[in-house]
């Protein structure tokens, strides 16, 4: 199987997946998952529930509808179309099986989406504060409601290798709801770039070999353009000159490198398209803003 440019990044930014509640509500709660510093997701497999955003007017989600935070945005989800109180969100969480039993149920299940490697990369900042996907009223979903009724299967039989399945499958999820804002048409940010038939060619070379000595004209030549037009719309797309991009890429990886093995400098600079070690070190710390001895101190460390 060819390898593509968004399995590139997903690669080393080492994606890791969770879901922490899998439960029915009833009565009076909310819930808030913000402020974790990872990408909350909901589910609202079975009713109905309120979500509230900030300087927005309460939407109704109804079951089948899933929610995602890129940016961890502050937000409720609740029984109530009035914004609740931070007392309710506590006492839901501290009480989940023991709340008022009247009142319609809600299905809800909810979790984290999480790069492991800390680089920061533009992948998260070209999607929406929040993304809701209909997955009951969008034939172009299937597929992501076919995954989510297996998750939903794996949660409640809960069989022998449950966690580790539900992990995969979440893992999928992310890929799933990537595709879908592909679908949107974004006009600019990286998914916009991954999935323009000419950029992507030149993008998808770059992420799979990015020891090569890529010049401007090689790179416009992958993606069957000028130079000067191969220029113009990939900094219109990323908002990079295509040298920047490559750079950061490079040093993306040199990062992972430096922190997860025990490989030497020059060996990871030659990995990273580098000859000279000194060329490589200034790059680096220009780049990232530490030396490479920072960088695999902070891995161990960690």
């Amino acid at each position: 199987m060819q390898s593509d440019g968004l399995s590139s990044m997903l690669s080393w930014l080492r994606l890791k997946a969770e879901v922490y509640i899998h439960t029915d509500f009833q009565g009076c709660w909310a819930v808030d998952t913000s402020g974790s510093r990872r990408v909350p997701f909901h589910l609202v497999h079975s009713g109905q529930s309120w979500l509230h955003l900030p300087d927005k007017k309460p939407r109704l989600l109804n079951a089948g509808d899933l929610v995602v935070f890129p940016h961890d945005q502050q937000h409720f989800l609740s029984s109530e179309p009035h914004c609740p109180t931070k007392a309710l969100v506590e006492e839901t969480v501290s009480n989940t099986e023991h709340l008022d039993i009247t009142g319609s149920i809600t299905g809800l299940t909810c979790g984290f989406f999480e790069f492991d490697n800390p680089a920061s990369w533009p992948l998260l900042n070209s999607l929406p504060e929040a993304i809701v996907l209909e997955l009951n009223n969008n034939d172009q979903l299937n597929n992501t409601r076919t995954l989510l009724k297996l998750m939903i299967s794996e949660l409640e039989h809960n069989a022998p290798g449950t966690a580790i399945s539900v992990s995969h499958l979440t893992h999928s999820l992310f890929i799933h709801i990537l595709r879908s804002q592909i679908g949107s048409n974004p006009q600019q940010g990286i998914l916009a770039a991954l999935f323009d038939p000419r950029i992507g060619k030149a993008l998808n070379q770059i992420h799979d070999q990015p020891q090569q000595e890529w010049t401007l004209e090689q790179m416009a030549q992958t993606a069957g353009m000028s130079r000067t037009g191969f220029s113009e719309l990939f900094k219109e797309l990323t908002g990079q000159t295509p040298v920047r991009y490559l750079a950061e890429w490079r040093m993306l990886q040199a990062s992972e490198l430096l922190r997860t093995t025990d490989l030497s400098v020059i060996s990871i600079a030659e990995q990273c398209g580098y000859t000279s070690d000194v060329s490589f070190r200034k790059a680096f710390k220009s780049i990232t803003g530490q030396a490479p001895g920072a960088v695999r101190r902070s891995g161990r460390e960690g």
